[in-house]
């Protein structure tokens, strides 16, 4: 999960939401990515699906059986269902998404009864750090500060 929180940490810098993901295949990350739906200009490129992505094109299948996502928030709708899609085994998330989340907070969709695939659902590993990045992220966007490293004070914003 330290892992995924430095990929949710890049995507910090380029003014995304911070969220992380890696797809681990054994001990060995076979896929990795960050939020980047503002850089790409792409609403599907979430940190999961780029990780989920990566790997597949990495392990020459689609079908990323044995595999485990670790990502820092809970997978939203269209994650968890490419989630399926990929048939992983395990998923290991964060912190919860209760506006969002579809492993169970606000909807259901991996392990739900109509869908064909489980997939192991571990819940909370290091939630606090990986929520933390995205209460700090959001109180600047609020207040009209932009990140730009740590260490390093933020500037406000046009507007802000």
């Amino acid at each position: 999960m330290r892992r995924a929180l430095r990929e949710a940490r890049k995507a910090e810098l380029q003014g995304e939401v911070p969220v992380g993901a890696l797809v681990v295949q054994g001990e060995k990350v076979v896929g990795r990515g960050h939020n980047r739906p503002l850089g790409l200009s792409d609403p599907s490129a979430h940190a999961e699906i780029l990780a989920l992505r990566r790997a597949a094109k990495k392990l020459g299948n689609y079908r990323l059986k044995g595999c485990d996502l670790y990502v820092t928030i809970e997978p939203c709708a269209m994650c968890a269902g490419a989630i399926v899609q990929a048939r992983l085994r395990r998923v290991v998330y964060g912190a919860p998404d209760p506006k969002a989340g579809a492993c169970g907070s606000a909807l259901a969709v991996l392990n739900h009864p109509k869908v064909n695939h489980r997939v192991e659902v571990v819940c909370g590993v290091l939630a606090e750090e990986c929520a933390a990045i995205l209460r700090e992220f959001f109180r600047r966007r609020r207040i009209g500060v932009r990140y730009q490293g740590p260490g390093v004070r933020g500037q406000k914003t046009k507007g802000g």
